[in-house]
């Protein structure tokens, strides 16, 4: 049973109130001054204060500062006759709950309680309610997906219930986990389907979904076209779902003109995906027209550190003379440092590669704490959005919109939390990657793996004349025959990238407006 606090001088006059919500179950105490209310507080469990403004000796207000002492969090809502405006913000200083005008009426006092101690419970019972009736629609939407917009769309929608079922009750997500495993199966047998028709379609000039190469041409140029000064901003392992948690924090002073989503190619890994952001080039592309650029497989020289020379190219390929300037971010105090120079910044186009989303998700694969900080997808989400809110990166968003850019945010690939772990064989000189492998004589006995023979068919080099393709789907992840067990225990549960699932592959890319 809820327990109400309720102060007044004139307690009397309000046992019509206490009676009406004794009724509806709730537990009524009562006090007649501040210095009893506080009495109370200390010595009873109570949920939700209803505190007159005006009583001699202690004053409502004066009350309401003892009770914030007292229990920081509890809810109080202030009941006074006068509408003075101080006397109101005085109480909003103070962290009110809520405030209300005498005379009330009993269903103010009822939407009052909904609202400050009920409103968890009813907004659960409404989600669950809400997701039970659209779970056969999402099912049907994942049984039926025959484009990539459709796929989009049913991310979309896993996602906004992934974010509203937070905190609901574990069935719940449950039943929409199963979901996302049911979509992310259908949609690897999706791109096995299509993916090499793709490469053909391209490569004799047909439509295809929007892919890694495509961003700057079909987006960036034309918004330089009509005069517009952009920021291409590039966040690594930058999720959807990670970007509907930020994108409340940006709407202070952004604009969402364009939402949508694009599709990274494969590997979705940093090395394939971003150089075929910046270059404009298929990754074979790029081997054979700027080797100095490519780096392959085995090599340890790092693989993103031609990033600029990359837009250069794409640049003159398309014979634009536009200026533009390129910052990678690594660390908070080279994010202060360029957001100092952005003063008076007139340049057209401008990059930013932020790498923090990928440090976050290798140090929680590495460090056994942030693993217990980053347990799950709703601790991970979390994380983000408190780096995004603290960190110089916000300030930075901040000041692009203070110069009037407009801001291409997106990513090159996104990650999947791994659960499965699959048994793999290969040679000597085959890749590190979980979730995709490329080398000679690769053998795997999982059914679930997509596998490219013909890797110049799909825009990929071939490391040696026989190399092959391997890719994980859905939450699978590779490991050796080698101590397996070891292996499998150690990277369960880590995020990782490079394969085929919907939160890999299909990608925010969102144009902001300043305010």
């Amino acid at each position: 049973m809820n327990r109400i606090l309720w102060v007044d001088d004139e307690i009397d006059l309000l046992q019509p109130y206490i009676i009406y919500l004794r009724e509806k179950d709730y537990e009524v105490l009562t006090a007649n001054n501040g210095q009893d209310a506080l009495d109370l507080c200390r010595q009873e469990r109570v949920d939700i204060v209803f505190l007159d403004e005006n009583m001699p000796g202690l004053s409502g207000l004066e009350t309401l500062q003892e009770i914030k002492r007292i229990h920081p969090e509890l809810p109080v809502v202030m009941i006074t006759k006068s509408e003075e405006e101080r006397i109101m913000e005085e109480a909003i200083g103070e962290k009110i709950t809520d405030y209300l005008i005498k005379p009330v009426n009993p269903s103010q006092i009822l939407l009052c309680l909904k609202k400050h101690i009920h409103q968890r419970d009813i907004l659960s019972s409404h989600t669950n309610q809400s997701y039970r009736e659209e779970f056969g629609d999402i099912s049907y939407m994942i049984d039926t997906a025959s484009t990539m917009e459709e796929w989009q769309a049913i991310e979309r929608t896993l996602t906004r219930w992934e974010l509203d079922l937070e905190h609901v009750d574990s069935s719940m997500r449950e039943m929409l986990n199963m979901q996302r495993q049911q979509a992310d199966a259908a949609f690897a047998k999706y791109i096995r389907t299509h993916y090499e028709g793709w490469f053909d379609a391209r490569a004799k000039g047909g439509e295809t979904p929007l892919f890694s190469p495509d961003v700057f041409k079909r987006v960036v140029f034309p918004m330089l076209d009509r005069g517009e000064k952009v920021f291409v901003v590039v966040i690594d392992n930058f999720r959807y779902d990670q970007w509907k948690t930020i994108q409340p924090l940006l709407s202070e002073f952004m604009t969402v003109s364009e939402e949508n989503m694009y599709s990274s190619i494969l590997p979705t890994a940093t090395q394939y995906a971003r150089n075929a952001i910046f270059s404009g080039l298929m990754p074979v592309q790029l081997q054979q027209m700027y080797p100095q650029y490519w780096v392959e497989e085995e090599e340890e020289e790092g693989k993103n550190l031609n990033e600029k020379e990359l837009i250069q190219t794409q640049l003159d390929r398309y014979r634009r003379r536009e200026a533009f300037t390129y910052y990678k971010v690594n660390e908070s105090d080279f994010c202060e440092k360029i957001t100092k120079q952005f003063k008076g910044l007139n340049t057209p186009l401008n990059v930013v590669v932020l790498n923090f989303i990928d440090m976050l998700s290798h140090s929680r694969t590495e460090s056994k704490m942030m693993r217990e900080l980053a347990n799950d997808e709703a601790a991970y989400l979390s994380l983000t959005k408190s780096w995004f809110r603290h960190s110089p990166t916000y300030a930075m968003f901040r000041r692009i919109a203070e110069l009037g850019y407009r801001i291409v945010l997106t990513t090159d690939h996104g990650t999947v939390r791994v659960q499965n772990p699959v048994q793999i064989i290969g040679d000597k000189n085959t890749n590190t990657n979980l979730r995709y492998k490329v080398g000679k004589s690769l053998a795997c006995h999982s059914k679930n793996v997509f596998v490219i023979t013909d890797p110049k068919r799909v825009g990929l080099p071939s490391p040696n004349v026989s190399s092959s393709y391997m890719f994980c789907t859905g939450n699978d992840f590779f490991g050796y025959p080698n101590n397996f067990n070891y292996y499998a225990q150690y990277y369960r549960n880590t995020f990782q990238h490079g394969g085929i699932s919907l939160e890999e592959m299909l990608i925010p890319l969102v144009v902001l407006d300043p305010k």
